[in-house]
């Protein structure tokens, strides 16, 4: 006679198994949704989460020296480096790629600041560095949607990008007359954004 109490009986144990693992494959993804929903109500409460913070910020650019983009007309020196964000003057550098759908459309707001004559008066300067792009492909976007820049240099294998600490394009970086990075913007240039870009300006501005 079989005396085994029917909650130890091998098919009870295994029903039981059954049902637990059942229960935990209901509970993680719960878990999973709950996890991703507190992420996403941080970074609500965060503010604006194209304000990144970045490392560089307030340490000076990384050194660099980028080719110039062929055939395209710039008032300033040819290509793009380090040394030419250390002349004493406030430059505006901003990563972009003619494959960026969100480029095309910050693209009014560059122009806009291209020829914003307070900020000629002060010296600031518009600057590109073509990121991870086809140099024929850069060079048709700029002709199509206009040129803001008086410099721009080809960053092909994005190296200088990683040395940047780019997320991805667009971005657009404040830089001191000494070459200090003073502020990152990641995203396209808004009118939510552009009010933080100015002030960061007018703080880079020499005193």
């Amino acid at each position: 006679m079989n005396n085994i109490p029917a909650s130890l009986h091998p098919s009870s144990t295994a029903t039981a198994r059954r049902r637990g693992l059942a229960r935990i494959w209901v509970i993680i993804p719960l878990l999973v949704f709950f996890g991703i929903a507190t992420l996403f109500l941080v970074r609500l409460g965060a503010g604006d989460p194209s304000l990144v913070p970045s490392a560089l910020v307030d340490k000076p650019a990384p050194e660099f020296a980028l080719k110039p983009l062929d055939g395209l007309s710039t008032s300033g020196p040819p290509g793009l480096s380090a040394a030419d964000l250390r002349r004493g003057h406030v430059t505006i550098v901003n990563v972009f790629a003619s494959w960026c759908v969100e480029c095309r459309e910050e693209q009014g707001a560059l122009m806009e600041l291209a020829s914003d004559q307070s900020l000629h008066r002060q010296g600031v300067r518009l600057a590109g560095i073509v990121y991870k792009d086809d140099p024929r492909n850069a060079l048709t976007y700029l002709a199509a949607y206009g040129n803001p820049f008086a410099q721009v240099g080809i960053d092909r294998s994005g190296r200088t990008g990683i040395d940047f600490g780019v997320y991805g394009v667009p971005e657009t970086y404040v830089i001191k007359g000494d070459g200090t990075i003073a502020y990152k913007l990641v995203g396209g240039i808004s009118d939510a954004s552009r009010p933080a870009l100015m002030a960061a300006i007018a703080e880079a501005e020499p005193r």
